[in-house]
C-alpha cells in the first residue's frame, strides 16, 4: 500500500544583506600642487594671469550687479504727469537738486536745469502758411521718438494723451531708466518737456544730449527752439 506523502519543502537560503561601506570620516586635504594637478588645462591659471574659473565668477558677480538695475527694480517717480501749483499755474514737475535732470518748467537763470521749450508752428516758419494742429504735431513727435536711439537708450512710450506724451528710456548696459516727458500746448503751439535719470546725480549730460537729438530730427519737420 502506497502512502501519499507530503512533499518536502526545501528553506530557500537567505539572501545576502550588504552593508554599505563605513564612511570615512578623514578629511583628505590635497595640496596647491596636487590641486594644479588634478584640474584641467582649462581652469589651470596661468602664470601671472586670472584664470579661467576666477574669469568667469568675475563674470557671473557682473551679471548679479547688472540684474539690480533690470527694468522697473526701481519705481517710477510719483510726480509725472501736469502738476497743478495752485493760482492757475500748471507745468510739468520741477527738477530736483541733482544735475541729472533738465526742465522747461525751471526758472531761466537756472542754467544747470532749465532749457527753453520747442514750438511746433513757428511764425517765422510753416506756421506762415497757417496754424499745425496739434494732432499731427503728436504724430511728428511720437514719429521720431519712436525711431530715435541716442546713445543706444531704448525708447519706451508709456502713456500717449492728445496733449502728453510720457517716454522712458532705457540704457543698454544696466538697464538704467530716464523719465522724459511732453505738454503741447496748442494755445500757442510751445511744447513744454522734461527729461530726468531716476537714480543717481550725474547723468554724463546724456539727458541734454537726448533732447538735442530729438529737436534736431523736430527741426527738419519745421520744429523750432532758441536750442542749448
Amino acid at each position: 500500500m502506497l502512502l501519499n506523502k507530503s512533499p518536502v519543502l526545501s528553506t530557500p537560503a537567505k539572501a545576502s544583506v550588504r552593508q554599505p561601506a563605513a564612511r570615512s570620516n578623514t578629511l583628505v586635504v590635497s595640496t596647491s600642487k596636487q590641486q594644479s594637478e588634478l584640474a584641467g588645462p582649462a581652469e589651470q591659471a596661468p602664470a601671472g594671469g586670472v584664470g579661467r574659473r576666477e574669469m568667469v565668477l568675475r563674470s557671473v558677480n557682473v551679471g548679479v550687479i547688472a540684474s539690480l538695475f533690470t527694468f522697473g527694480a526701481v519705481p517710477r517717480p510719483n510726480n509725472l504727469g501736469i502738476q497743478d501749483y495752485g493760482g492757475g499755474v500748471k507745468t510739468l514737475a520741477l527738477c530736483p537738486s541733482t544735475p541729472n535732470c533738465i526742465a522747461t518748467s525751471e526758472e531761466t537763470n537756472d542754467p544747470n536745469h532749465y532749457v527753453p521749450p520747442w514750438t511746433y508752428s513757428p511764425q517765422d516758419g510753416r506756421g506762415m502758411k497757417g496754424k499745425i494742429s496739434e494732432e499731427q504735431a503728436m504724430s511728428e513727435l511720437v514719429d521720431v521718438v519712436k525711431n530715435l536711439r541716442p546713445d543706444n537708450f531704448e525708447p519706451r512710450i508709456i502713456k500717449q494723451d492728445k496733449d502728453y506724451l510720457y517716454v522712458e528710456y532705457q540704457s543698454p548696459t544696466f538697464g538704467f531708466i530716464d523719465d522724459v516727458e511732453f505738454w503741447l500746448r496748442p494755445e500757442n503751439a510751445r511744447v513744454e518737456y522734461r527729461s530726468a535719470s531716476r537714480i543717481g546725480e550725474s547723468d554724463g549730460n546724456i539727458n541734454r544730449k537726448r533732447i538735442r537729438a530729438i529737436r534736431t530730427e523736430l527741426e527738419k519737420k519745421g520744429w523750432a527752439s532758441t536750442g542749448f
